[in-house]
């Protein structure tokens, strides 16, 4: 069974940065496209950033400048380093891949990691 399991999140002050991780596991053929989705307390859940097998990205306009997300295809992991961070950032975090196994091609979804940001 495929499981995406994310860490990294916690309290930080704003300005400050916090890298989270998503790694994949299970018995998987590939894995497509990554993602990083949040949703704050009462709002839809967003698309933050997302990123193709051979590197290509794509980020949420007002996340470009402050957000980062990567992977390592050899450990099943992406990344969002997330700097300057704001109060607004505040949301839990969820890590989502499209990823091909016995059963076909199907989209995973993480636990979600709390990422707070306060004095």
């Amino acid at each position: 069974q495929v499981q995406l399991v994310e860490s990294g999140g916690g309290l930080v002050q704003p300005g400050g940065s916090l890298r989270l991780s998503c790694a994949a596991s299970g018995i998987m053929f590939s894995i497509n496209t990554m993602a990083w989705y949040r949703q704050a307390p009462g709002k839809q859940r967003d698309l933050v950033a997302t990123i193709t097998r051979d590197g290509s990205t794509n980020y949420a306009d007002s996340l470009k400048d402050r957000f980062t997300i990567s992977r390592d295809n050899a450990k099943n992991t992406v990344y969002l380093q997330m700097n300057s961070l704001k109060p607004e950032d505040t949301a839990v975090y969820y890590c989502n891949a499209e990823i091909r196994t016995f059963r076909g091609t199907n989209n995973y979804w993480g636990q979600g990691t709390q990422v707070t940001v306060s004095s």
